[in-house]
């Protein structure tokens, strides 16, 4: 079984997060580390898919100001997002080729982990056919509400982005866009389901554990410090190595080699 580190962020802006994303999967590209799941909270935010149209994106640009959320534009698969605290996102980077060379799997598997933690706590998520994430069916409510959003991005079998699970997310922003550009659905979050607090690092300790099982990996908490700094010395061996080279690093992160 292949070890994945876990990396808690915590609270960092949307484009923070993005820039240390694209440095783990180059570093994940040459072997130099191994898999790797970042987690983190993002100060409100909104951002846009590939496949994602403007017109879901119902505030102005001053409105957004005036609310302090941020846009951005990203290469993540689906349409239009919202992010914010309360909101528990995962960033997978996997060498997908040596797990399963399958996107459509590897969607299914995420959903999988976050339909399984919230099993945990007693809330039965489904699947939508034809439609990514986890659902939750309200009886007060016409239609399944969404519980939880995907969007990846893969390159070289390298995967980058994820899912974003409502833990106790202002489901007010959500009223910004489209979420996902289907107008007839609602977002929901699980301390709405439950009418009670829950602990963001709960969730996350259930769904790590789940993430681990359906993909066959070790999951293995990394210390921020640790982890920038052992991606920062990958960074400079980097320079300093002929091409092609894989990189040494300490044991925490021992290089996994790659074909993809």
């Amino acid at each position: 079984m292949s070890s994945c580190s876990v990396v808690n962020l915590g609270l960092i802006s949307w484009a923070e997060a993005n820039a240390l994303q694209e440095r783990v999967v180059a570093a994940r590209k040459t072997g130099a580390i191994r898999d790797t799941l970042l987690l983190c909270e993002h100060p409100h935010t909104i951002t846009q898919g590939r496949n994602g149209r403007q017109e879901n994106i119902l505030a102005s640009e001053a409105v957004l100001r005036q609310k302090g959320v941020e846009f951005h534009h990203t290469n993540r698969g689906g349409d239009v997002t919202y992010h914010g605290p309360g909101q528990l996102v995962g960033y997978p980077i996997l060498n997908l080729a040596a797990i399963r060379r399958d996107i459509g799997w590897y969607m299914r598997m995420l959903e999988e982990a976050m339909i399984l933690a919230s099993a945990d706590f007693g809330v039965t998520a489904v699947r939508e056919l034809g439609k990514t994430g986890i659902w939750v069916a309200q009886p007060t409510e016409v239609a399944p509400e969404k519980l939880a959003a995907l969007g990846v991005h893969l390159s070289r079998w390298v995967t980058s982005h994820g899912f974003a699970y409502n833990v106790s997310t202002d489901l007010r922003y959500f009223g910004l866009i489209v979420p996902c550009g289907i107008s007839e659905r609602k977002a929901t979050s699980l301390e709405k389901i439950l009418g009670r607090t829950v602990a963001i690092s709960s969730v996350a300790d259930w769904l790590v554990n789940h993430l681990g099982a359906v993909l066959n990996l070790d999951m293995q908490a990394v210390p921020r410090v640790q982890f920038l700094e052992t991606l920062r010395q990958v960074e400079r061996n980097a320079q300093s190595s002929p091409p092609n080279q894989l990189l040494a690093t300490e044991p925490t992160m021992e290089p996994v080699r790659s074909d993809a």
